[in-house]
């Protein structure tokens, strides 16, 4: 199945104009995506609504592409959703490999990324890292959202709804646009197939 998502990956990217990322590498040895080599304004997502009828007749898998900065889930060895993606800013923040979906959840929030607010709710220091940050006196640390969140990793990383700059940015996970989470939330369930790969 592998081979064949990766052939039908290849052929769509022959047949279409989507651009092709890749590193360089970044101060001290640490290899950093360069951001001239994404279109800054990424093509939008596609969702083939044809092909996506026959989810629960077919087996689903998605393909991560970081070089391209694009996900893919398919239906059967057809693409059902193509969508642009910001995956992590560094070289390995996200990292490769086969994965399976092991949680959902359509309100998660970060225990690690988010927002030290007072007791009504203010923002008093926001971008904060819950592991290295301290927080203020009278206020504690709320998580940043992560709308339908699928867990790929028992660190965290998952993709779910985020920025897009139209560049790898996140801090691991793979952000999407809001209407290709929801849609992709909606037809994985618990042990889908995810493939991350360069």
């Amino acid at each position: 199945m592998k081979f064949s998502l990766t052939l039908t990956l290849s052929l769509l990217f022959v047949a279409s104009s989507a651009f092709a990322g890749g590193a360089n590498s970044g101060r001290g040895g640490i290899a950093l995506f360069s951001s001239s080599k994404f279109n800054s304004s990424q093509e939008k997502g596609r969702i083939f609504s044809q092909i996506l009828k026959n989810s629960k007749n077919e087996p689903i898998t998605v393909l991560v592409s970081l070089s391209r900065q694009r996900a893919y889930l398919f239906v059967g060895n057809q693409v059902a959703i193509d969508t642009p993606i910001s995956s992590g800013r560094s070289l390995g923040m996200t990292p490769e490999g086969d994965f399976k979906i092991t949680q959902k959840d359509p309100d998660h929030r970060s225990n690690i990324y988010g927002n030290f607010v007072d007791n009504a709710g203010r923002i008093i220091k926001a971008g904060v890292d819950s592991k290295h940050d301290s927080a203020p006196s009278g206020t504690h640390f709320e998580g940043a959202p992560m709308l339908y969140f699928m867990r790929l990793t028992d660190k965290g990383v998952g993709m779910h709804v985020g920025y897009l700059p139209g560049y790898p940015a996140s801090h691991g996970c793979i952000r999407l646009p809001e209407e290709m989470a929801k849609a992709i939330y909606e037809v994985v369930s618990l042990n889908t197939p995810v493939t991350v790969q360069s």
